[in-house]
């Protein structure tokens, strides 16, 4: 291995070792606890290494959410292959989404609440966010109904979702009525 190829692995590392520690300390504390002198403090290297990876913490919440849409995507991909009807994939899919969020809220608000500087629904939005936006849209498409668009079928459901997880969280919602919830989305916005 080059010298080169050497330093990239360890930039590599370290980055991840960043995110893991910046997204572990927003899981335990929330974002307001995650600084980048707490950061270099909990990693043990200086905060000029950190923002030689991060110009800040708006761009780690940025890779944490980058990191979380990719394991949303998989499970809800996960999810939905073990289902064997169109309305166990709908249902597997939401389900899946409001267990996500209800396990990885600082993931969460970083994918969905915070400024991470990242692009939603253009042309330069990251691969990992147009990639679970595919995976909601792969199970949600063939239960649009006729006339309707898949795409914006996708994202009125997504939307009834994120509605769920944020006004669970927030306790407006009672969490023992999660079930019936998931079957009233899935029987009559899904309709199937």
């Amino acid at each position: 291995m080059s010298v080169k190829e050497r330093k990239e692995r360890e930039r590599a590392e370290r980055e991840r070792l960043i995110v893991a520690t910046a997204r572990e300390l927003a899981e335990q504390q929330g974002w307001d606890a995650v600084t980048t002198r707490r950061l270099a403090e909990r990693i043990e290297y200086s905060q000029p290494v950190l923002y030689s990876h991060f110009r800040g913490k708006r761009e780690i919440i940025g890779a944490v959410a980058l990191e979380g849409a990719a394991e949303l995507a998989a499970a809800v991909r996960a999810a939905a292959s073990r289902a064997n009807s169109p309305r166990e994939r709908v249902a597997a899919l939401a389900r899946t989404y409001l267990d996500f969020a209800a396990r990885n809220p600082a993931v969460y608000d970083a994918l969905f609440q915070l400024d991470g500087g990242l692009a939603y629904a253009q042309e330069d939005t990251p691969e990992p966010l147009k990639d679970a936006f595919a995976a909601l849209l792969e199970c949600l498409a063939e239960v649009a109904g006729d006339g309707v668009h898949p795409g914006m079928f996708t994202e009125v459901f997504w939307a009834a979702l994120h509605g769920l997880a944020t006004l669970t969280r927030a306790g407006r919602l009672l969490p023992e009525d999660a079930e019936p919830r998931v079957e009233l989305l899935v029987d009559r916005l899904a309709m199937v």
